[in-house]
């Protein structure tokens, strides 16, 4: 059993140009559970196009498979995937084999944001959505489809076109304010925010308060779940309701 680790030894992979979500998950690790994080090296680069940010994805696909083989030396028990954006491309069905494909590598079970996200909307009983993203139009359009497959009812969405990767880590709590009330609605049961590297698990929890509804923040969402599903049901405050209630 390891001494720090004894309730679980998570493996958490993230893009190399990624500096929230590591921070993020360790500021929700309970006592006893210990992240070993694991860099999936791509370039920092421009984006300014739906072409430069499927290059992007493309990059992030071809490294994914050596970041995980970096963890599996450490005998991690269960893989929590720190990116957003490939976890939802494809449908629902695609979503599932790639999921598939990074656990037969893994040798554990995963969790990762888009599954996590359609458990937590489940977790509510929400069915109509809106949500915001740092990706460009192209990457909305995989995210719409996947809760669309769901059975989610998306009312609408804002892609925030962020600059380069280790920009999304640069948006504003403003930016973010102003996205959530473009979103917000009587029409909508709930707001998702994907993409890791945007930090919002404060302003989610804090825009609850204020919205009156779920907002579920990506990074929370996939922690979240990897912590249910390996049965730690430790519940913790500050980062929203779907932590200290769920």
């Amino acid at each position: 059993m390891d001494h720090l680790g004894y309730r679980m030894k998570f493996g958490v992979l993230g893009p190399s140009t990624n500096t929230i979500v590591q921070p993020d998950l360790d500021g929700m690790r309970p006592v006893g559970v210990t992240n070993h994080y694991s860099r999936i090296v791509i370039p920092e680069q421009r984006m300014a196009s739906n072409e430069d940010f499927l290059r992007l994805v493309a990059a992030i696909q071809d490294h994914t498979l050596q970041a995980i083989d970096v963890l599996r030396s450490c005998e991690m028990q269960y893989l929590v995937m720190g990116m957003s954006a490939t976890t939802f491309w494809n449908g629902r069905a695609g979503a599932e084999a790639y999921r598939q494909v990074l656990e037969d590598r893994a040798g554990v079970k995963a969790s990762c944001g888009s599954f996590a996200t359609e458990a937590a909307l489940n977790a509510y009983g929400a069915r109509r959505i809106a949500f915001l993203s740092p990706y460009f139009e192209v990457a909305n359009a995989q995210v719409r489809r996947f809760f669309q497959d769901c059975g989610f009812t998306v009312q609408r969405d804002i892609a925030l076109e962020r600059p380069s990767p280790v920009q999304i880590a640069h948006t504003t709590d403003a930016i973010c304010r102003d996205a959530l009330r473009r979103l917000d609605g009587d029409d909508v049961d709930a707001i998702v925010q994907v993409g890791t590297n945007l930090s919002m698990v404060r302003l989610a929890a804090a825009a609850e308060l204020f919205l009156g509804k779920p907002v579920i923040a990506i990074n929370t969402a996939t922690y979240w779940h990897a912590l249910r599903t390996v049965g730690i049901p430790d519940r913790l405050d500050g980062f929203g309701t779907l932590l200290s209630h769920h």
